[in-house]
């Protein structure tokens, strides 16, 4: 009889993980704006001049080649920051009270490599996940693990590393690595 609550205990204890309800945490920083980076396209819609209303890519440095008024640098910047420092920039002698809006027309790409149909670079699609990442990438390989991969995110000056599920969020400059299963 004395064996019996410790029969119980050692019973009950895998079961105890199972009732864990603690939300996944990752590595990789999952909230906030979108930002600006190189390789970006943005539509620039400049109210009242229809020359400067078009679409520029955001170069190396980080900064879009504006007519009239140079390079405008917007890396990092949300695209309302963008807007704001572009009719600041036209304010500066060019244009009264100039009205400027900035969207993102085409996104940077991601990556991904590993264990998949075709590793390489892809045109990202807002609101994609690992899931959707890899059937872009024409989906599993035979040996591929397909519950978790591992995502690197470029997160100020650093590049951030963390294992994550497969309905992760991922974003423009992703890259997405798919391990192989060990048995």
């Amino acid at each position: 009889m004395r064996w019996l609550p410790i029969l119980t205990i050692v019973l009950a204890l895998p079961l105890a993980n199972c009732a864990s309800t603690r939300p996944a945490t990752y590595l990789v920083e999952t909230k906030g704006p979108y930002q600006l980076d190189t390789g970006d396209t943005v539509r620039v819609s400049v109210y009242g001049d229809e020359d400067l209303t078009d679409t520029y890519r955001v170069d190396d440095s980080g900064a879009i080649a504006f007519p009239l008024v140079g390079p405008v640098p917007v890396r990092g910047g949300t695209t309302k920051m963008a807007a704001s420092r572009l009719a600041a920039a036209l304010a500066n002698g060019y244009m009264r009270n100039p009205d400027v809006a900035v969207e993102v027309a085409e996104y940077r790409p991601f990556f991904i490599q590993g264990e998949v149909g075709t590793a390489g670079q892809f045109p990202y699609v807002y609101g994609m996940t690992v899931r959707s990442a890899i059937s872009v990438a024409g989906g599993f390989s035979d040996t591929a693990d397909r519950n978790k991969a591992i995502v690197y995110r470029r997160q100020g000056n650093q590049m951030a590393k963390g294992s994550v599920d497969l309905d992760f969020p991922i974003y423009p400059g992703d890259t997405i690595v798919v391990q192989e299963r060990w048995f």
